[in-house]
């Protein structure tokens, strides 16, 4: 029976050593409390670091939390403090966190962190696979795995694999910083479905995968050898029943049973401090902008005095990764601002900003949410950032006002919100001005809408709906496996071959017998590529046909002195076993002069695309020129060029970054068409990888076997990978 595996750098639980006993305590993060109802089925599994390093751990005890973890659904990965120190506070929170939040100033590129890091994803790999059967789904989850859906997919290439990145997505230009590029995002991409919380993420990281990796992208699809990996957002939700009901029980409690801050906060208002109460709680972080809040906070109060003595800034901040440097630097920043400020404004009845540096239990969070009229959240930039929405759902009356940055990931989907630039003083004071002084009317007519989106979109909803797309995903990738040329198909094709009497194969050259190169001229055949083909020339009764849409010039140069049948051109030149070139259509090429201007110009404007003039034909390449510009360039280029083709009977054929003009009618298939009609064949084979072969594809007899290059649209039976199965392919006919 197959099984969902959920695999995070750390386990959905905490475990404590005392003495020779194991204890464990289940996490309330959102990613815990939203995986709750995948992880809840029978036969899921959690796989991930127990929190334990090697070294912590004798032979009984690493028993004892084996077992321990066992009870709760959980596999460990064993790993070292090195491998913590390297992994975790090394490439993970040194180089990712930091480049994927824009700060490039605290970005370190270590080779050693990034081999630990790769070690570790390996790890990760070994134990995954000691516990995965064929039918099993697998759900990475973020920055510390970004290597392992790759790791896990060439062990087992046939598993489905989701991967869910819950910070930013940097832009192109800061992602292709990484020396390691190309590998995280081959990495990433060993998954079916990629998920982000927002559609910016999502784009940014299509970009980079089309400009760094030069992958096609179709959509949301990105096409990577034999696959398509399908990129979506699905922005997180929060356990909305949670927060609410907590709130709604909070609210009904009797002075005796309120927790210690509550008493202390109705004390205050009690005793006539009747100051408004502004909520901030961030992990302590420096993509937080808690710096920059404090700053807009003093702006405010400079600039609007009136507010002395009536708004309060409440400050929560939650220690992180207390042993890193940057984050020491940014505690001691902080606790002299806030002694700064609180120095500056301070009366005798009134402190402006309360600061609290520790964790708080549930039950607090659910004292500041409840007991503060604004929230101010002005992250410099986060993934998604649940406090936003936390805080929201626990306004049981629907009063209250949230101040949110755009630059958080929760923006795009709270517009109710009061959204404002984390690093525009100015808009921040004017906006906390009209949140203090906003009627009560509009503060219901927000909430309502942000709490019934919240409440229908929760983390429940975000999991299922990531769940059910993988398997929409799962089912498409089926349909393409119908046409995979697996090894049944191709032993059958191999016995139809032997048992033939008269066999005919037509072969495209550039991306299937060679692959492409960012200069046409350097794709020359190499010496397998002639091994092949004259193994195949020496079968009887077998005919080769190279048919390409190179000019006639490079191919005799290339393939002249063989025997082989040569169409070049698409169609307009031929060239049988020991007889010279001939043409094979009545064409001219007197509208170059008209159409060789506008490529030219075209060429000049466009840094990277080229020109290649043949007989009867004109190629305008753009494969090295950026993926983005490419597209629009040709776009501007057919529309450019449209009135001239009408006027003489030419047409554009679009191929693989390049698109052709040339005259209309001549085609792969119809001078395919014409060789067939010399002799009676009873096994006739084609395979190519362009837009250009679906002609042939679809001129030739049924009973042919075509086959396609790649993973595209095709009306060929049967695709394979790319060059190298096309080698392997051609291979078996010998």
């Amino acid at each position: 029976m197959s099984k969902t595996i959920i695999i995070s750098n750390r386990l959905p639980l905490q475990l404590e050593i005392n003495n020779n006993s194991i204890n464990s305590i289940p996490s309330v993060g959102g990613l815990a409390t939203g995986m709750k109802s995948v992880h809840s089925d029978s036969d899921s599994i959690w796989i991930g670091w127990s929190g334990l390093t090697e070294e912590q751990l004798d032979v009984k005890k690493r028993v004892l939390v084996t077992s321990e973890l066992k009870k709760h659904q959980c596999v460990g990965v064993p790993l070292t403090s090195s491998d913590i120190n390297g992994f975790y506070y090394g490439f993970s929170n040194n180089t990712l966190w930091p480049l994927f939040h824009y700060f490039m100033e605290y970005t370190e590129f270590d080779k050693d962190h990034w081999e630990i890091y790769q070690k570790v994803n390996q790890k990760f790999a070994d134990v995954i696979i000691d516990n995965l059967d064929e039918n099993d789904t697998i759900w990475i989850h973020d920055y510390q795995l970004l290597l392992l859906p790759e790791m896990i997919r060439k062990k087992k290439p046939n598993v489905t694999i989701g991967f869910f990145l819950h910070i930013p997505f940097p832009s192109y230009e800061v992602f292709r910083t990484i020396p390691w590029r190309e590998e995280l995002l081959t990495g990433i991409l060993g998954s079916n479905l990629i998920g982000f919380h927002t559609y910016d993420y999502e784009r940014h990281f299509l970009s980079a995968s089309q400009r760094i990796l030069g992958l096609e992208i179709n959509f949301n699809n990105v096409h990577i050898n034999n696959r398509i990996v399908k990129i979506d957002s699905f922005p997180m939700g929060i356990d909305y029943d949670k927060f609410h009901n907590a709130a709604t029980i909070h609210n009904k409690k009797e002075k005796k049973d309120q927790t210690e801050i509550k008493q202390k906060i109705d004390e205050h208002l009690i005793s006539g401090d009747k100051a408004k109460l502004i909520l901030s709680i961030d992990r302590l972080d420096y993509t937080k902008g808690i710096a920059n809040r404090l700053r807009a906070f003093e702006y405010f109060l400079d600039k609007y005095p009136q507010f002395k003595g009536k708004a309060r800034l409440v400050m929560l901040a939650v220690p992180s990764r207390s042993n890193i440097p940057q984050y020491q630097l940014l505690k001691n920043e902080i606790d002299q601002l806030v002694g700064r400020i609180n120095g500056k404004f301070s009366e005798v009845s009134w402190t402006p900003i309360w600061y609290f540096y520790r964790s708080m239990p549930f039950e607090n969070l659910i004292d500041l949410y409840t007991s503060s009229e604004v929230a101010l959240l002005t992250p410099i930039r986060d993934g998604m950032n649940l406090v936003a929405k936390e805080y929201v759902a626990s306004r049981v009356d629907q009063k209250g006002v949230l101040i949110l940055s755009e630059m958080a990931g929760a923006s795009k989907e709270m517009s109710e919100a009061l959204i404002i630039n984390p690093n525009n003083f100015e808009e921040i004071a004017d906006t906390l001005k009209f949140a203090l002084e906003m009627p009560e009317e509009e503060q219901i007519k927000r909430n309502s809408a942000l709490q019934k989106r919240l409440k229908r979109y929760n983390v429940e909803k975000w999991a299922n709906d990531f769940m059910e797309s993988l398997k929409a995903n799962k089912t498409n990738a089926k349909k393409y496996e119908v046409k995979r040329l697996n090894p049944a198909i191709n032993q059958e094709m191999i016995n139809t071959y032997n048992k033939s009497l008269n066999r005919i194969l037509f072969i495209d050259y550039d991306g299937t017998l060679a692959p492409f190169e960012k200069i046409p001229e350097d794709a020359k055949p190499t010496q397998k590529i002639f091994d092949i083909l004259d193994t195949l020339h020496k079968h009887q009764n077998t005919t080769i046909v190279l048919i390409t849409g190179r000019d006639k010039v490079t191919f005799n140069t290339w393939f002249g002195h063989k025997d082989y049948t040569l169409i070049t051109e698409h169609g307009a030149w031929l060239k049988e076993s020991n007889k010279d070139w001939e043409l094979l259509e009545s064409v001219n090429n007197e509208w170059f002069k008209s159409i060789a201007p506008v490529l030219e110009s075209f060429t000049d404007r466009t840094p990277g695309s080229l020109i290649e003039e043949k007989n009867y034909s004109l190629a305008w390449h753009f494969r090295n020129v950026d993926p983005d510009l490419g597209k629009l360039r040709a776009m501007e280029l057919k529309t450019t060029i449209q009135h001239l083709i009408a006027n003489h009977n030419l047409e554009i054929l679009e191929g693989d970054k390049v698109l052709e003009i040339k005259v209309s009618g001549i085609n792969k298939g119809k001078s395919a068409c014409k060789i067939l009609i010399k002799d009676n064949y009873d096994f006739i084979f084609a395979i190519g990888d362009d837009w250009t072969d679906e002609y042939m594809f679809k001129e030739l007899p049924e009973k042919s076997y075509t086959v396609k290059v790649g993973l595209k649209k095709t009306i060929a039976k049967y695709y394979v990978d790319d060059t190298d199965q096309v080698h392997k392919l051609l291979k078996y006919f010998e």
